[in-house]
């Protein structure tokens, strides 16, 4: 009976360690289920319950009611079933070892908690069988169950640790909010918007740091979590300006992250229908961003896009003091014209509203779209006393953000990397931006996600795109099914099929574009567009 025991539970904790490190991966990626994200990613990938620990049910279940009194039938069952789990475990983990995961489980103290009570709600089986021995098949069919659905234990674990991660959420949140009430000079810049959050708060903060201490928010750390970790573990005496990111998936979240540090400023960069899925309707999205700038104060001010008709149309309640940018809209307060793109950045010339001069700005960015983020920028850093001189040295010296349009050399070819995040308006950017670009041109994507009921739509468009604004070599898709419209858009503009390439995993892309450029004469540009999270990956 002792050895039954060890090996039963021997290959249980086998297949359990390796089934819980994806259930706990795929928890984290899917931000804890925010917005049941997590629940919504195991209803589209429910065929990870068609495995062999099936046959572990229905042997511990025959167990259950035919052999417990059987020593020999007792000996063959738990011998097949410690096989069964076994191999399973086994596949779990070449799984693990051999997917496409871009981004490994971080184990956070928050994830070394849920382990805890993950671990003992798995001990529960194994004490009944401890205190009776009799009920040996009851714990192991207990078990056989809780392994098949172990992404629902794992989920339950996180349940019974909320109280406590409230607790832990609540201490910090604390801390943060006294550390910004002993500031009281410290001023406060609040960023959202669809599409452009993180390189507009980079570039504000690489323009304001010429002459303040700025603080920009880490990475994309722009959640509640992410502000409160922000101020306390970054902000020091010596700040004089935090320059706090707002992400949001629903309606409500920039209000509570408004409510939580409290700017001074507002800066709003493009509305778009970037998670439509989450937040329901573009209305709901239009409200949802313009929460920043309802909640400022009078003493205050905003800078808004005059391009984007969401912004312009929007009937704004607080009488706050407004700035508006623009390239197309030349009655705005900043204006950008003359815009030149190349391999090298963008130059382009700045009209301020009201005065005669105009100022010529240069900078290694590159796209339209970068030219907004650093208007907003201008215009903020002219309303805190910075010089024309020292804006046009400080925008010139603006580095290239990792994966947004950064361009850098891959072997022997050129990479456009705009692998974060992609939405319409930035993929139609993306797609101009290459084709200012000589030699050959290439364009690898997953295409785009989180649009909700619009999502082929847009990515059918997106592959009309590609044809109408560049001229391509080849079209690079991963993940045939998720990619079938940008294929459709493709081919219905007469783009050749036999240019289209389909892989599934964005490493194969790398030796097949080398592969071209090693044949080339002509330099090779690919744009890399989107970089889905492991989530999305198709096997």
């Amino acid at each position: 009976m002792i050895i039954t025991i060890v090996l039963l539970l021997l290959s249980f904790g086998y297949t359990i360690y390796y089934k819980s490190y994806k259930s706990l991966h795929m928890l984290q990626q899917n931000l804890y289920n925010e917005n049941n994200r997590y629940l919504k990613w195991l209803n589209k990938n429910n065929d990870q319950f068609i495995n062999l620990e099936i046959l572990g049910i229905v042997i511990s279940l025959i167990g259950l009611l035919l052999f417990n009194n059987n020593t020999w039938l007792t000996i063959i069952s738990t011998i097949a079933m410690s096989i069964i789990l076994l191999i399973s475990g086994y596949t779990w983990k070449n799984y693990i070892k051999n997917d496409q995961n871009k981004k490994k489980l971080v184990i956070t103290k928050r994830i070394k908690r849920l382990i805890v009570t993950v671990t003992l709600l798995y001990l529960i089986p194994i004490v009944i069988v401890v205190i009776n021995n009799k009920l040996l098949w009851l714990g192991i069919f207990i078990l056989a169950i809780m392994t098949y659905l172990n992404a629902f234990v794992v989920f339950i674990g996180m349940i019974i640790n909320t109280p406590i991660e409230r607790m832990v959420y609540n201490y910090y949140k604390r801390k943060a909010q006294n550390k910004l009430n002993s500031m009281p000079n410290l001023k406060i810049i609040g960023i959202t918007g669809s599409y452009g959050k993180t390189s507009c708060k980079n570039i504000l903060g690489e323009i304001l740091n010429i002459k303040y201490n700025a603080l920009p928010t880490p990475k994309n750390l722009n959640t509640y979590n992410g502000l409160i970790m922000t101020v306390n573990n970054y902000m020091d005496k010596f700040t004089d300006i935090f320059i706090a990111e707002m992400g949001a998936y629903v309606k409500g979240e920039i209000a509570g992250l408004c409510k939580l540090v409290k700017p001074k400023y507002g800066i709003l960069t493009t509305i778009g229908t970037a998670h439509l899925e989450s937040f329901g309707s573009e209305q709901n999205i239009i409200d949802g961003k313009f929460e920043l700038i309802e909640s400022l104060p009078k003493d205050g001010f905003a800078i808004l896009n005059g391009d984007d008709p969401k912004q312009v149309n929007y009937q704004l309640k607080n009488k706050v003091k407004t700035i508006w940018i623009g390239i197309m809209n030349k009655e705005a307060d900043v204006v950008a014209e003359n815009i030149k793109c190349s391999s090298k950045g963008t130059v382009f010339d700045v009209k301020f509203k009201g005065e005669p001069k105009t100022y010529h700005f240069e900078t290694k960015l590159l796209g339209d779209h970068n030219v907004y983020n650093i208007l907003s920028a201008i215009a903020c850093g002219k309303e805190f006393g910075i010089d024309y001189a020292d804006l046009q040295k400080a925008v010139k010296n603006v580095q290239p953000i990792e994966h947004r349009l950064q361009l850098k050399k891959i072997g022997n070819f050129n990479m456009i990397d705009n692998a974060y995040n992609s939405n319409p308006t930035g993929a139609k950017n993306a797609i101009k931006v290459l084709n200012t670009m000589p030699g050959k041109k290439i364009i690898v994507t997953p295409g785009m996600i989180e649009l909700g009921s619009k999502e082929e739509e847009y990515n059918k468009i997106f592959g009309e795109q590609m044809v109408e604004f560049a001229d391509l070599d080849y079209v690079i898709l991963i993940g045939e099914k998720k990619t079938k419209p940008i294929k459709e858009g493709l081919l219905s503009k007469g783009f050749d099929k036999d240019k289209i390439i389909i892989f599934n995993d964005v490493r194969e892309a790398y030796p097949f574009i080398g592969n071209i450029a090693s044949k080339e004469k002509q330099e090779v540009f690919a744009l890399f567009e989107n970089d889905l999270p492991d989530i999305y990956n198709e096997k």
